[in-house]
């Protein structure tokens, strides 16, 4: 299973390292050329790809700083570092969309003259460089269930879209001299960056607040583990992701007061086994007899201030 994960991972180092390059490079292109042809649709399209570079660089740092192993201090290492990048990266989006709409809103009253011809010629070989990106990041990487991939994947993907507007917008002005394309073109960019910044951020935070991974159901899980006969019961469950891919559990589990030390790990073995087919990595139960304590709800009902009741209730 972690062979597998390192493998993804180095994977996705170098896609994203090369990813990065390549767009920051164009990046400074495309402002240069937006600010000399006074395009607003370029110039957007440019501050959408420094927002792609940003989050790339942010992906880039997070995998590295993900690498850094565990300490006394950081229990789980930086894994989450990660997840509170997706979150930066997310905000940063929704940043940019505001700008770009203000900007248009100037500009729809008062539409400048636009040098068209560099503006066609820029937008379509941004275009280019967008699809060779998205297409190696498909390609090589896992942009489905890595939460920075996905975001540095749909950062690439509506800036494609962003290059798209803009050509179409470089072809109204020349053909029919629509001066508010460009205006237009720049607000369904900024349309694009909003949603994309607002699912990131919406399922980085739902990390950070300790949801229940959204690959898991809680009933299949409890199902898993009561489908021991020794196990008679579920109590106390967590279910949440430690970082993309990672998810763990904790629960306690009731068993009968005769069985042995031995057999409990048997038993134990067997249930992490099982909830490692349901996308459960990091597995923590805790085996008690009918004559515990607790609440015997599946989900926890300590309150925080019942804490120091409850840990004075234990000693």
């Amino acid at each position: 299973m972690s062979d597998h994960h390192n493998h993804t991972h180095s994977a996705n180092k170098k896609v994203l390292l090369v990813s990065f390059f390549i767009i920051f490079t164009y990046m400074i292109v495309e402002a240069i050329g937006g600010y000399l042809t006074n395009s607003l649709a370029l110039l957007s399209d440019a501050g959408h790809m420094l927002s792609d570079a940003v989050s790339l660089a942010i992906a880039l740092l997070a995998f590295r700083y993900g690498e850094k192993a565990a300490n006394s201090n950081k229990t789980y290492g930086y894994k989450r570092f990660e997840i509170l990048a997706a979150v930066l990266n997310g905000l940063t989006l929704i940043g940019i969309a505001f700008f770009i709409f203000y900007e248009a809103f100037m500009r729809f009253a008062n539409p400048p003259e636009v040098a068209t011809t560099g503006m066609l010629i820029i937008s379509s070989v941004g275009l280019a460089v967008n699809i060779f990106v998205a297409w190696f990041m498909m390609r090589g990487s896992d942009t489905e269930d890595n939460l920075n991939m996905r975001g540095a994947y749909l950062h690439v993907i509506s800036d494609m879209l962003g290059s798209v507007g803009a050509i179409i917008a470089a072809l109204l002005i020349m053909f029919f001299g629509w001066g508010w394309a460009d205006p237009l073109a720049s607000v369904i960019v900024a349309a694009l960056v909003l949603r994309s910044g607002y699912f990131v951020t919406k399922a980085s935070l739902h990390v950070l607040m300790e949801g229940t991974p959204q690959n898991v159901d809680i009933n299949n899980i409890v199902q898993t583990i009561e489908q021991n006969p020794e196990i008679q019961s579920v109590h106390d469950l967590h279910i949440w992701s430690i970082t993309s891919g990672l998810n763990a559990l904790s629960c306690h589990v009731v068993v009968k007061k005769e069985m042995t030390i031995g057999e409990g790990e048997k038993l134990l073995q067997k249930v992490e086994h099982d909830l490692a087919h349901q996308s459960i990595q990091h597995v923590t139960i805790q085996l008690e007899t009918e004559s515990h304590k607790h609440d015997s709800s599946i989900l926890c009902t300590t309150k925080a201030e019942d804490t120091g009741a409850h840990h004075h209730h234990h000693h």
